[in-house]
């Protein structure tokens, strides 16, 4: 269901369980069987999936480049497995690229370790070679003409 947490004690008819903000929650061993139970102690890697958007404007070499730049910086990162980057769709207001990659722990906090170094190093590599980052934007195209009445 909604709840989140470490399970502290399993009993005949209730389980407990200590929340990510601390409480102490008890179910009936009847709803967790009626649920889906996610557990994240046996997970053994984390899958990453992001996108990002990078503005129009950008030259297609260089939007050829950029999957290649984050394969680069995500392979330089301890404890990741790259899977894929490319150039997946022309959206609204961005060339958008979609990056997956393993992180080979399952805690959490080593993963957010690692994507905010990523993070950090595709923004300088962007700023390097002056790819922008998209924004939602909205171009108006006024012609000059004649007004008739």
């Amino acid at each position: 269901g909604e709840v989140l947490g470490t399970v502290e004690n399993i009993g005949v008819k209730t389980t407990t369980i200590r929340s990510l903000s601390g409480e102490q929650i008890l179910l009936s061993n009847s709803d967790l069987l009626g649920s889906r139970i996610r557990n994240f102690k046996r997970m053994q890697e984390r899958r990453v999936l992001f996108n990002i958007g990078i503005v129009y404007e950008t030259p297609q070499e260089k939007v050829a480049q950029v999957p290649g730049w984050i394969r680069d910086i995500i392979n330089a990162q301890s404890l990741t497995r790259f899977d894929r980057a490319h150039f997946r769709t022309f959206g609204d207001f961005a060339l958008n690229i979609e990056v997956v990659y393993f992180v080979q722990s399952s805690e959490f906090n080593i993963h957010a370790d690692i994507q905010q170094a990523i993070n950090l190093q595709i923004m300088s590599k962007f700023a390097t070679e002056g790819v922008a980052f998209a924004y939602p934007t909205q171009v108006v195209h006024l012609e000059k003409g004649t007004v008739s009445e």
